[in-house]
């Protein structure tokens, strides 16, 4: 056997025997060894290291690249909170600039449903009565006979009644509108 064959033989034998269960290898021992038997062997050794340096150097610049971008993400982070809470505050204090004039509305609206309900009142009280004149007016066995003085009388009030009636349905119909178009006041300071 020529003698780099048995180096090469030797350094096999040595690192298959290293794989065992043993304690971990020493590599500067390793590479000592590796070179006494196989000197031709360094400067594979020597282009190893440097791209070990150049792997770390890389790996370090990474590392610091992270940190920077990370002390970054939690400035922006910070800097978004900040923003965020002046802008709620911001929003809340434009809103108070509005808040008169919704009160007003909500006040108009509240004032507005009471008259019309007031209104109805009015306008069914009216009604009642219309309906027990005009009963009374009808003849009938059950009915109260009437002078003509007594019969002009009442369908005078019954013209006046359904007069007033018809200004209290007048009434109702713009104070419908005006209810409607309170709401859609409401509705649209509250957007």
């Amino acid at each position: 056997m020529s003698s780099s064959l048995l180096r090469w033989s030797l350094v096999v034998s040595c690192a298959l025997g290293l794989s065992g269960c043993g304690p971990p290898p020493n590599p500067e021992r390793l590479r000592q060894e590796v070179l006494e038997i196989d000197p031709a062997f360094s400067w594979s050794l020597e282009k190893h290291d440097e791209l070990a340096n150049r792997i770390g150097l890389v790996e370090r610049n990474l590392a610091l690249k992270r940190s920077q971008i990370e002390r970054q993400i939690a400035q922006l982070r910070k800097d978004l909170d900040d923003a965020s809470a002046k802008a709620r505050q911001d929003i809340q204090r434009i809103k108070l600039i509005i808040q008169p004039e919704v009160q007003r509305v909500e006040l108009t609206f509240a004032m507005a449903v009471e008259e019309r309900k007031a209104k109805r009142g009015q306008r069914a009280s009216v009604g009642r009565s219309i309906s027990q004149l005009r009963k009374s007016l009808k003849e009938g066995p059950n009915t109260p006979q009437w002078t003509p003085a007594e019969r002009a009388r009442l369908e005078g009030e019954l013209g006046e009644l359904l007069a007033e009636a018809k200004r209290l349905d007048q009434e109702l119909a713009a104070l419908n509108e005006h209810v409607r178009l309170l709401k859609i006041k409401r509705l649209l300071l509250k957007l």
